[in-house]
């Protein structure tokens, strides 16, 4: 009889977010490769997704990423072990049930929630008390998990910093950019003539309203220019208009498209003057890469894992100083051989990275933790 397949359960119930997407590409490149294990994918109810590979099936679940509920840790921790998996990968940290005592690694992709931790719409005492409920959770799983997957250098630093414990079973594995948007770039109706922009969320530490404030600095030597912000109108990004609206006299000329369909997005990357990425905090960085992907010069904030991972194809500035970033951006828009430069770096740079290596890692882990 040949010998049964180990049994591998991935926790992928963040696969349709955006901070999901590496979970997303890792789950389509482990079935091309990976035939030497059995997988289960659990996923959110309302996720349609379906394996192709034989090896793979997926099982639902109607719990969240997050809960402190009781009930839910107890009725989780039970459905994670009537699965009898030899490994589970938790895709998200902290989501392992403080109940569930067998073998796990987990992926952290970033400790924002740490480093920012009033990014949130909650009353204070709320907020105090969820982030108290966050740490142990993030604590406990770097504690008991057999093995810590981190995108950048910088996140594994950051997770001795606080004290997750030590990086002696953290392993780095780099995410990727997606390939460039397939079919024809198609112009919006109302298509600005001269722009920066910015792809994703209006988060606190997204910096946006610094960079709106070095976007009217520039606006001095370049009346006509435009701030084209791409993204899902949500919360922060209805307070951010609000904020400009109040404190900028160039309002009208700060754009936010809400959600947009790939062949404008494309339309947006190959037309844009620059792309500006002002964050104060990322754990991998992926909007740069897209950028670059797309031919779209880059001009980065210098913090946290950026430089990392943009290397020598972005153009940096402090994301705290708005007129270093203005005069930054303005090289690079004012140089037509400065732009090129850094389209023909970025190209280059994204070559760095794959998701097909990401995946032949994980499978190695798999492998040394389920000892063979």
């Amino acid at each position: 009889m040949p010998k049964a397949k180990k049994h591998i359960v991935i926790d992928a119930r963040i696969r349709r977010s955006s901070t999901g997407r590496p979970v997303a590409r890792l789950l389509e490149h482990l079935q091309e490769i990976d035939t030497d294990h059995r997988y289960t994918i659990l996923l959110e109810r309302e996720d349609t997704w379906l394996p192709k590979a034989k090896n793979f099936s997926a099982v639902r679940t109607r719990f969240p990423n997050f809960s402190f509920n009781p009930l839910n840790q107890v009725l989780y921790a039970k459905q994670l072990y009537g699965l009898k998996a030899d490994l589970v990968y938790f895709t998200l940290s902290p989501q392992q049930p403080l109940l569930y005592y067998k073998k796990f690694a987990t992926l952290t992709h970033d400790l924002v929630m740490l480093q920012f931790a009033r990014a949130g719409k909650l009353p204070e005492w709320v907020h105090a008390v969820r982030m108290r409920g966050y740490r142990l959770l993030l604590w406990d799983a770097h504690r008991r998990a057999k093995h810590v997957v981190v995108p950048t250098q910088y996140v594994a630093d950051a997770v001795n910093k606080y004290h997750l414990f030590t990086n002696r079973k953290t392993t780095v594995m780099h995410e990727a950019s997606e390939p460039p948007l397939s079919g024809k770039a198609i112009a919006p109706a109302d298509f600005p003539q001269n722009f920066i922009m910015y792809t994703g969320s209006a988060f606190p530490h997204k910096n946006l309203e610094r960079l709106v404030t070095a976007f009217g600095l520039l606006r001095e030597q370049h009346p006509n220019l435009k701030l084209i912000l791409v993204g899902k109108r949500e919360w922060h990004s209805k307070k951010l208009e609000k904020w400009i609206r109040k404190n900028s006299p160039y309002f009208e000329d700060v754009v936010f498209t809400g959600f947009i369909p790939d062949e404008e997005l494309k339309w947006y990357y190959e037309h844009a003057r620059a792309y500006v990425f002002a964050s104060l905090n990322e754990g991998f960085g992926l909007p740069g890469l897209e950028a670059m992907v797309h031919g779209c010069p880059v001009v980065s904030s210098n913090a946290s894992c950026l430089p990392e991972v943009n290397g020598d194809a972005a153009l940096y500035f402090n994301p705290e100083d708005v007129h270093e970033m203005a005069a930054k951006i303005d090289e690079v828009i004012s140089s037509e051989p400065l732009r090129k430069k850094l389209i023909a770096k970025g190209y280059e740079n994204t070559k760095r990275f794959s998701f097909r290596k990401f995946a032949t890692q994980h499978v190695q882990m798999f492998k040394d933790l389920l000892g063979e």
